[in-house]
């Protein structure tokens, strides 16, 4: 049996997973009636206020996090700029059963992308494994009633960054986890997002001489309702448990955890809008569950796959 440690890991990976698994839902709602990138401000207004009351790492956190400001831009450049900027707009051009199957190719992204930054040793069987998850999602979106590709080139192309920038994330945290605690990391990622999209949005409304319309969705029940999810649920939450799997798991067997949010992704259709779920769907989803299952359970027999990097073993104590 897996350490406690790993096992909390697994639950963090799991929890991510099934609040990203409605995340498309809610931006398409919010998408209806906003701009992309009024939605993206608003998203880590709420994220990063949420952070301030409920996730804020303490002075001696917050100092930590001001003198190695240069070492986490880049992370914050890949998540949650570039890849909420991906894959919002993308969001324009492509259905979410769509997106949600490119996205699904993020373990593999992510597997070498490790094995080239992090020098991770992937076994061949938790490789199969991750393989067979990737074709469960294909064959989940695919398998759905009325499936039919019709994203053009370019929200293609603005989907498949996104699915980089995430498997970027995945190897940039695990490795600033040996520095920082998942609560640090997430407060400066947060932060950075709100201030980057926030000045972003107001830059576009000064120009255009329609400030005052930057304002208007706050009225809309509808709008803040998505924003409470996508800001706090799936911003905030879901950075957290990425950045706490990832600090005790490696990189390419947490991403594999992500597919399981096309399984959510397939319930939540069938049971809050009534989609007819057909039998390819149905075995592309038992597929991710076994691909992720296996990987995990591969993983662990790998020689050091449980361990957590020797500088971030403080953590566990700090209640992080």
């Amino acid at each position: 049996m897996p350490n406690p440690s790993v096992k909390r890991a697994y639950a963090a990976a799991s929890g991510s997973a099934l609040i990203i698994g409605f995340s498309f839902l809610f931006v398409k709602i919010a998408l209806q009636t906003e701009d992309p990138l009024d939605i993206l401000a608003y998203r880590f207004l709420f994220a990063f206020i949420a952070a301030t009351l409920f996730a804020f790492p303490g002075r001696s956190g917050v100092r930590k996090i001001r003198s190695g400001a240069l070492k986490l831009i880049p992370l914050t450049a890949l998540y949650p700029i570039a890849f909420f900027s991906f894959q919002t707009f993308g969001l324009l051009y492509a259905t979410s059963a769509e997106a949600g199957m490119i996205q699904g190719a993020v373990p593999v992204f992510t597997l070498l992308l490790a094995a080239l930054v992090l020098r991770e040793r992937t076994g061949k069987v938790q490789m199969l494994f991750t393989l067979l998850s990737v074709a469960g999602v294909a064959c989940l979106f695919a398998g759905r009633e009325g499936a039919a590709f019709t994203a053009s080139i370019g929200g293609i192309l603005l989907i498949v960054c996104s699915a980089f920038s995430q498997a970027g994330y995945n190897v940039l945290a695990r490795r600033l986890s040996q520095s920082y605690t998942p609560k640090e990391l997430t407060y400066f990622m947060n932060g950075l997002g709100f201030v980057g999209f926030g000045l972003l949005a107001v830059i576009r409304h000064t120009a255009s001489g329609t400030l005052p319309e930057l304002l208007a969705p706050l009225s809309s029940p509808s709008f803040l309702i998505a924003m409470l999810y996508l800001g706090v649920l799936s911003s905030l939450v879901t950075s957290y448990l990425s950045n706490y799997a990832l600090s005790r798991i490696e990189a390419s067997r947490m991403s594999v955890f992500g597919s399981l949010s096309a399984v959510v992704a397939l319930a939540a259709g069938a049971l809050i809008l009534g989609e007819q779920v057909g039998l390819a769907a149905l075995l592309g989803a038992a597929a991710i569950v076994a691909g992720v299952i296996g990987a995990a359970m591969a993983g662990r027999k790998s020689k050091g796959s449980s361990s957590v990097p020797k500088s971030a073993s403080p953590h566990s104590s700090n209640g992080d």
